[in-house]
């Protein structure tokens, strides 16, 4: 598997790997055991037929494989451990910087939000203020015109005022 192969995996996907890696381990292992079982059965048949040297010779040969298997399967479980570090970390990088930028954009939406709605509220208020006033001007001038209208209610008005009721 290639490196650009294995930046596209998520990280439940290189756990599998990794568990792949020590199942073959597991495998390997019991490979291991059964070849030593093999191998003594080959040491008490070698010992039967003859020379201890070329018993000797194949003994080293069947360790030696095994030896270099588990050296190479450690290799690879470094390696992808490795990688799989530095995917993440490169990722985790990436999320934050995203999640800053995402934080970014909505303060920035917020603020202008809270802008244009303090301003909405403003104008709204103006125009409650100034249909007030015009409605309490036309009711004012409305007001005068009735009294002006009822002489009687002026002086009654008058008197009630303190004024005194001369025409």
């Amino acid at each position: 598997m290639t490196d650009k192969e294995l930046r596209k995996l998520s990280r439940a996907e290189l756990l599998e790997l990794l568990l792949e890696q020590s199942q073959k381990n597991d495998q390997l292992q019991a490979q291991l055991q059964q070849a030593e079982e093999r191998l003594q059965q080959r040491q008490l048949q070698l010992d039967e037929a003859g020379s201890l040297a070329e018993a000797s010779l194949k003994v080293n040969q069947v360790f030696e494989a095994a030896q270099a298997a588990a050296n190479q399967y450690l290799e690879n479980i470094q390696a992808l451990s490795g990688r799989q570090e530095s995917i993440c970390a490169k990722l985790e990088a990436e999320s934050r910087q995203e999640a800053d930028r995402l934080l970014a954009e909505t303060t920035a939406k917020c603020q202008a939000m809270e802008e244009e709605t303090s301003a909405k509220c403003r104008r709204m208020t103006q125009e409650a203020e100034a249909m007030a006033n015009r409605t309490w001007d036309e009711t004012k001038q409305k007001l005068d015109a009735f009294i002006d209208q009822q002489a009687g209610l002026r002086e009654l008005l008058r008197m009630i005022s303190g004024e005194s009721m001369h025409p």
